[in-house]
């Protein structure tokens, strides 16, 4: 719906793209408009519900480099979360969903971002962006690649090893771990993915019970014994066992090496 932009609307948008901002925060309007606290919030909370800027968090909003002709406006997908981690400092990358299908493991087109982050934890909107940001520590951050945007932003991306190592670790977020095998063993025989990169992410940003699962699965797909007493090297000895797929029956044998009951059935 187009709406009608009154003398501080104008004065609003002349003032941001004269100095080519992207960003408006709270107080930035009050010396430049000559007006009060409370006629700035008004401002921009009219604004942001006419879509005409995006609110980022409380006293923070995306603006458009030029007015949208007769509609609303968003931000894109990597300038909404840019905006939202570097206000917090923090590290990003885009993994999950949204790397399955850039690497083309899976054809579905997400309907939301998801990312590992160093800052916030929960759901988000940006404009009409929906973000998944999952808090982690920050020695899970890592082995990303930067693609740049249409609108010249910058996008991390977990790499390709290490999306795949997500698919087994992040298995229950996600719901790969059936299909993350497949993806394991297809990378690796198209040599998208060496084994020797695939171990050195797995061991750097893996957890014991990906670890695991990973050295079951190489083994069984002939990796060199070399790279294989990397992964074991890693681990104790097992007192317990977990399912090489879990929710399923826990029937199966018992692999002492990698601490695995190989439940696939025959």
């Amino acid at each position: 719906m187009k709406i009608s932009l009154g003398n501080l609307e104008r004065q609003l948008f002349a003032y941001a793209q004269l100095r080519k901002l992207k960003t408006l925060r709270k107080g930035d309007l009050l010396n430049v408009l000559n007006i009060t606290q409370k006629q700035e919030g008004e401002l921009l909370s009219r604004l942001n519900r006419a879509g005409l800027i995006a609110k980022v968090r409380n006293g923070l909003y995306l603006v458009p480099h030029r007015l949208p002709l007769g509609g609303r406006w968003s931000p894109d997908e990597i300038l909404a979360i840019n905006t939202l981690i570097d206000d917090k400092n923090g590290r990003y990358q885009i993994c999950g969903p949204n790397a399955f299908n850039r690497y083309g493991f899976d054809d579905q087109i997400p309907a939301r971002v998801y990312a590992y982050n160093n800052r916030i934890s929960g759901e988000r909107t940006v404009g009409s962006v929906s973000l998944t940001l999952i808090k982690v520590s920050d020695t899970r951050l890592g082995d990303v690649e930067k693609v740049k945007s249409s609108e010249g932003e910058t996008a991390y991306y977990s790499s390709r090893r290490r999306t795949l190592l997500d698919a087994v670790y992040d298995w229950s977020r996600f719901n790969t771990l059936h299909r993350a095998y497949a993806w394991i063993e297809n990378e690796l025989n198209s040599e998208r993915v060496s084994p020797e990169e695939f171990v050195k992410v797995t061991l750097k940003y893996g957890d014991i019970g990906s670890i695991r699962r990973i050295g079951f699965l190489l083994e069984g797909l002939g990796v060199s014994e070399s790279l294989l007493g990397k992964l074991d090297k890693a681990l104790k000895p097992a007192n317990s066992f977990i399912p090489f797929i879990p929710d399923t029956s826990r029937k199966g044998t018992i692999d002492r090496r990698w601490g695995i009951i190989d439940n696939r059935g025959k």
